[in-house]
C-alpha cells in the first residue's frame, strides 16, 4: 500500500523530514500498525513515534484514532498535540 506521510512542528524538526512518500508491507493495516512500522526504523524514528509517546493523526486531513484503518494513497499527518496559552 503507498501511502503520503506528513510530520509536523516539533515532529518534523526532530525527524529531518516534513514529508514522506512510503509502501508499507501488507501486515501494516492501522494507524497503529504504521507507527510501529515506522519505529522499527530505529532512532530517531523509535524515540519520536514511540507507544508512550501522545501524537495527533489525521487520515486525508480528518482526525483519526490508532485503530483507524488505512486506505491506499491517503495521506497521514502525524503532529504533536496542540497546547494554548
Amino acid at each position: 500500500m503507498k501511502l503520503e506521510l506528513r510530520f509536523f512542528a516539533s515532529l518534523r524538526e526532530a525527524l529531518g523530514v516534513s514529508h514522506e512518500d512510503i509502501t508499507i508491507p501488507d501486515s501494516v493495516k492501522t494507524i497503529s500498525d504504521l507507527r510501529a512500522h515506522l519505529t522499527g526504523r530505529g532512532n530517531p524514528w523509535a524515540d519520536v513515534l514511540a507507544e508512550g509517546k501522545v501524537l495527533r493523526c489525521a487520515l486525508n486531513q480528518v482526525m483519526v484514532d490508532a485503530n483507524t484503518p488505512l486506505l491506499e494513497n491517503a495521506e497521514i499527518a502525524f503532529f504533536p498535540p496542540v497546547t494554548g496559552g
